[in-house]
């Protein structure tokens, strides 16, 4: 597909600094774009490559003096390019409602005519899927368990008994919603698995990435809140508590009973102990391990993590170890020097 500079600006709600009669046919990065790419700059620092650059056209949040690119001049360069991606995306076919001869469905599931049930997906007794939401190919819906509406589970997935997912969630291939938790008591000289007969919520507009896990509550729930979006390869406890609008970055880490706030970000292979609180809008570095409880608004790193100021005061401190034990060396011998003068004085 190709479409004119001036078409793209029109469906994105941009203006064209300059000749907008070009084609382009699909999005790159600044230093791999074509005449037929637009691209796009969203800072300073990138704005000085984009004269070296082959694009055809970029998308702007102010004009880019002296550029002889047209310019598609938008409010939000972020927005733009979303915009731009989902017009250049790949045209796949659409699921179709209806269920697919291969799977396998209790009698007393409650599908909607509007949802699509790929092939060999297994939905169990006293299932619920909500219209126009797409279980793709060999899902699996454990009993009880409830689907909303307009969701995409990918293919693989694994929701298993008793769990909710809320209305626009996504998630992706070969996630576990609802496994039991890794919770045990040593008894009698063994390890022995303590029941988990609770369930998982997850609440609307939350995105989970693949190869997730997220474990079912001994009691009561473990809580997605809404809106929040999660990476690849996440461990969620049993009983944690995530809150709406985090972002979980690859590898993060929950223990059981964790609790996040809302607007937390935590970085890639960062992790909360079991039992730890972590206020609203918190920041967690990568691979920081936040064993204790964190305030709202802190930005933490480290392991165990603490506060930014505090480490970056630190390893500050750190870097200037070596010259403090030569100054410490020479300060010991001119103190031995002293000494041994008045031991001599007397």
């Amino acid at each position: 597909m190709q479409l004119t500079i001036f078409e793209i600006a029109e469906q994105i709600g941009g203006e064209v600094v300059g000749d907008g009669s070009g084609k382009i046919e699909s999005v790159s990065a600044i230093a791999s774009a074509g005449s037929s790419n637009i691209t796009f700059v969203s800072d300073k620092k990138h704005a000085k490559s984009i004269a070296g650059s082959g694009a055809g056209a970029v998308i702007v949040s102010e004009p880019i003096k002296g550029l002889d690119k047209p310019q598609v001049l938008v409010k939000d360069v972020g927005a733009g390019l979303i915009e731009v991606l989902k017009i250049f995306a790949p045209k796949l076919k659409a699921a179709k409602a209806g269920i697919d001869s291969t799977a396998v469905v209790a009698k007393d599931a409650k599908i909607s005519k509007e949802a699509s049930i790929g092939a060999c997906v297994v939905i169990e007794s006293g299932v619920e899927v909500g219209k126009g939401s797409v279980i793709s190919s060999g899902c699996k819906i454990g009993q009880n368990s409830k689907v909303g509406d307009n969701c995409r589970l990918d293919s693989n997935v694994v929701v298993q008994h008793n769990c909710v997912i809320g209305n626009n969630v996504i998630i992706q291939s070969n996630t576990v919603i609802g496994s039991i938790g890794f919770g045990y008591s040593f008894i009698d000289g063994a390890h022995r698995l303590i029941p988990h007969n609770g369930g998982v919520v997850i609440e609307d507009f939350v995105e989970i990435g693949s190869c997730c896990c997220i474990d079912r509550a001994k009691f009561g729930n473990t809580i997605i809140g809404a809106g929040t979006k999660m990476d690849n390869i996440i461990q969620v406890g049993h009983n944690a508590v995530v809150g709406k609008c985090c972002l979980l970055v690859a590898g993060v880490l929950l223990a059981g009973s964790a609790k996040l706030g809302n607007g937390v970000v935590m970085a890639g292979h960062a992790g909360v102990a079991e039992g730890v609180t972590v206020g609203d809008g918190v920041i967690i570095a990568a691979k920081s391990a936040v064993t204790t409880d964190v305030k709202a608004g802190k930005k933490m790193f480290g392991m165990p993590a603490r506060s930014h100021i505090e480490m970056l005061r630190a390893q500050s401190s750190m870097r200037r170890l070596p010259e403090m034990v030569k100054q410490l060396k020479q300060l010991s011998l001119k103190v031995e020097k002293l000494e041994s003068s008045k031991d001599d004085k007397e």
